[in-house]
């Protein structure tokens, strides 16, 4: 039986949210962003002082399951309008799938007081986050090109209106 607990992050979550994040980047963007990108950007944007902000300046949740962290999102607080970014929902690869990300969104939706829109940029080929969202009734607004650590990513960008 597998128990499923979906709850705020805690300072002491840091480590395995870290790993999470990087199984997930190396696995999702094996082929379309180089390795050394990769790395520097979970440096920058997933290292300790980075991670205490992420927790003071916005809602980060995890998935639990039997005790281990396998997912976690991050969450902006409502701003005007409405309006919250989903600026990460990550999920171990062998966890995807099992409803485990839709708790997450779930969860994240539900604590943002007020929350009219959510919004996502999602990587074009990043075929299973696409996916994930269109089955969540995301729509694409539009698709840019993003300078990504002097890589050029094809980006799309989704809402869902609650």
């Amino acid at each position: 039986m597998n128990e499923l607990m979906v709850r705020k992050m805690l300072p002491s979550d840091i480590q395995q949210v870290q790993n999470v994040a990087k199984t997930s980047w190396n696995a999702t963007y094996n082929g379309i962003i180089p390795i050394e990108v990769q790395e520097s950007f979970l440096k920058s944007a997933y290292n300790d002082e980075m991670m205490l902000r992420r927790l003071e300046r916005s809602h980060v949740y995890v998935a639990e399951l039997n005790g281990k962290i396998a997912g976690f999102a991050n969450f902006s607080f409502v701003r005007e309008g409405g309006q919250v970014e989903l600026s990460a929902i990550y999920l171990y690869p062998e966890y995807q799938g099992k409803g485990i990300g839709s708790a997450l969104l779930q969860e994240g939706i539900k604590n943002s007081q007020g929350v009219k829109e959510v919004f996502i940029n999602v990587e074009k080929q990043n075929l299973i986050g696409r996916k994930f969202y269109e089955a969540k009734k995301f729509e694409m607004i539009k698709e840019f090109d993003d300078d990504f650590d002097g890589h050029t990513l094809k980006t799309v960008r989704m809402v869902l209106k609650i």
